[in-house]
């Protein structure tokens, strides 16, 4: 989630850059700005850094698995197009 912290010094700072005669009422403008900052960003679809980690490690992954296969299915059609038997392939490891 978005860090709260960053929204209300945002808000404080927007707040800030109200002209003078509008002071008065800088508090209520502080939280209204809040309150937009907040419900915009709700509406983005946005993941956390965790998330983003997570599916970036599974990517990787599964571009690993899709190279070795790849290599793989390279090597077989190399081994029918020269008419020669297969030699034994290389255990994979796991990821």
């Amino acid at each position: 989630m978005i860090d709260l912290g960053h929204i209300d010094d945002l808000a404080r700072r927007l707040s800030s850059l109200v002209p003078p005669g509008l002071r008065e009422g800088r508090e209520e403008l502080q939280e209204n700005f809040k309150s937009v900052l907040q419900a915009g960003l709700s509406r983005l679809d946005l993941v956390t850094r965790e998330e983003f980690d997570v599916q970036r490690a599974v990517l990787l992954r599964t571009r690993e698995k899709l190279e070795a296969l790849q290599a793989q299915v390279a090597q077989l059609e190399a081994q029918l197009a020269g008419g020669s038997p297969a030699p034994p392939a290389a255990p994979q490891q796991p990821h």
